[in-house]
């Protein structure tokens, strides 16, 4: 069993224990979800870690997703548990990068991409820059921060 399953698991046997309802259903639902990604496909399958942080982060944006709408909609108790449950998944998950890191980590893959193809990438090959980020980054940043630090590099570079 993946690490990361375990220490849910355990987390959750404790919250219920000590009567943490918010922790206890984040961590729940959570669960569930690995559980769905586990049995979904042809095969049944044991997540390894990388797997299971994926499965929260994604669980991390439905919160907060859900937090946005339900604010939108005035029901203002129920945005703050999502907000709860999601502050309690983000704890599972790597430190989020900092802006000046992502940037840095942004110049040092154009840098090296740069050096290998002998110019700087443009825009064009923004999808290229993209993988190569998106491996350095590896779940410490969500997905539009990174595009749109990679974009703001590239039109740097171009403009």
């Amino acid at each position: 069993m993946a690490e990361l399953k375990a220490r849910l698991q355990a987390d959750l046997t404790a919250a219920i224990k000590n009567r943490e309802t918010v922790r206890a259903g984040a961590l729940r639902m959570a669960l569930t979800a690995v559980t769905t990604e586990e049995v979904s496909g042809k095969a049944a399958r044991e997540l390894s870690d990388d797997e299971v942080q994926k499965v929260i982060t994604r669980e991390v944006k439905k919160r907060k997703e859900a937090a946005e709408a339900f604010a939108g909609a005035g029901r203002a108790e129920k945005a703050e548990l999502e907000r709860a449950e999601s502050e309690v998944l983000e704890a599972y998950l790597p430190a989020q990068l900092s802006d000046d890191e992502l940037a840095a980590l942004v110049d040092g893959v154009l840098a090296t991409l740069a050096g290998e193809s002998g110019e700087r990438p443009g825009m064009k090959q923004m999808g290229q820059v993209m993988k190569a980020v998106n491996a350095e980054v590896a779940g410490r940043a969500e997905g539009g921060r990174v595009a749109a630090a990679v974009k703001s590099k590239l039109a740097q570079r171009t403009g």
